[in-house]
């Protein structure tokens, strides 16, 4: 795989905080703490779609997802340049509750 050392934040087939059907999946957890939201976009999936290269190469049966606060969601992914990017280039999202650690809401 190379000398890349890659990891998403939680990988498991049944995730205490993250369950998905019977899925085994993996996820990467953002926080969006920095002043610009559109930044943290960016820098997301530019984490995204590496891990999710390399997670298809090592584990393929495994599901990556990307989690993201309730406010970030709100603020972002209404925008018509985040839509068309989600549509040319798929995430899959876990919109979450930071205050309580909940899920929100699946995007597939």
């Amino acid at each position: 795989m190379g000398t890349l050392k890659l990891e998403a934040d939680i990988g498991a087939d049944k995730p205490i905080a993250a369950q998905k059907d019977n899925l085994k999946i993996a996820v990467e957890v953002k926080s969006f703490i920095r002043t610009s939201k559109i930044t943290e976009f960016y820098h997301a999936i530019g984490q995204y779609f590496p891990y999710k290269v390399a997670l298809q190469k090592l584990e393929p049966d495994r599901i990556l997802y990307l989690a993201i606060p309730e406010s970030a969601y709100e603020a972002l992914f209404g925008e018509i340049l985040i839509q068309d990017l989600l549509i040319e280039y798929p995430i899959k999202l876990i919109i979450y509750k930071p205050e309580t650690e909940e899920i929100q809401l699946w995007i597939d």
